[in-house]
């Protein structure tokens, strides 16, 4: 699933193309994704200019003068540019959503169907009220993200440290992926209760993601089985991977082998000693 770090990498790979520039048409070719895309959609859209392309966990946000078109990749979605119309082939089964330029199209394409496109109507309020993001947990890139933050949300709670990093509702972007990455890099066993946390912990812990968080985005986030950008490039974390995905593997720091558990229906790796 495409996490915060691929989501971005879309974002950016997307925004200088049609940030300004006016949709021709809009093609729904398939309205049923994880909800329907709202009747009308291709109508409003039509001839519109897009202002500016943003992120809110992992929804991308497209704002027009009217409001905003809504994105989610879901499990398999991806978001391309795609230019040399004339040579452009037909849309394939799994291509679903297609923005039309006069150069070029934005095309969501998504296997599974589990993504959604969803319009928020300017006279609705801020975009940000949306009932799927109103309720998210901070951005890991703004300030008020920090170990003091995950401390205070987290006492009392006997969830494990890595639910409660999943859960979205105290920090968004923090997928299985990165979670585990994160909890390596901190020192802190995946199965710990999160009320149980020290604050000190909970400091590194907040540092480290961050840090693999900008790392993946710097590297083009991780591809696994459906993700590229928007140019169609994979990404290559996947490459730096401390424990992800690396059961029995030896750990890259300290030799011992990677363990694999599963936690909420996820897989889990963490090293046995490293994180203690």
């Amino acid at each position: 699933m495409p996490e915060l770090p691929e989501v971005e990498v879309t974002r950016r790979g997307i925004e200088p193309w049609v940030a300004g520039r006016r949709v021709e048409r809009v093609d729904v070719r398939t309205p049923a994704l994880r909800w329907p895309v709202p009747a009308g959609f291709a109508q409003v859209l039509q001839g519109r200019t897009i202002r500016s392309v943003g992120r809110r966990g992992k929804y991308l946000l497209f704002e027009v003068d009217d409001g905003w078109f809504i994105v989610h990749l879901g499990m398999t979605g991806t978001l391309r540019v795609l230019r040399n119309l004339p040579k452009l082939p037909k849309a394939a089964k799994h291509d679903h959503v297609d923005w039309i330029f006069d150069e070029f199209i934005l095309r969501y394409r998504d296997p599974r169907r589990f993504g959604a496109v969803l319009w928020h109507p300017r006279e609705a309020g801020d975009v940000l009220g949306h009932p799927l993001l109103a309720s998210l947990g901070i951005e890991p890139f703004t300030q008020g993200f920090s170990g003091a933050l995950l401390f205070r949300r987290t006492r009392g709670r006997k969830v494990s440290v890595k639910q409660a990093l999943l859960a979205g509702d105290i920090v968004v972007g923090v997928g299985n992926i990165y979670a585990s990455e994160s909890l390596f890099r901190a020192g802190i066993r995946p199965t710990t209760a999160a009320g149980r946390v020290s604050l000190a912990r909970y400091e590194l812990l907040a540092d480290a993601v961050r840090a693999v968080l900008a790392s993946a985005i710097e590297k083009g986030g991780s591809t696994l089985r459906d993700f590229v950008g928007s140019d169609g490039e994979s990404g290559y974390f996947q490459l730096e991977y401390f424990v992800y995905d690396r059961a029995g593997e030896p750990c890259r720091v300290c030799g011992t082998p990677i363990k694999q558990i599963v936690q909420g229906q996820r897989s889990t790796y963490y090293c046995p000693h490293c994180q203690r």
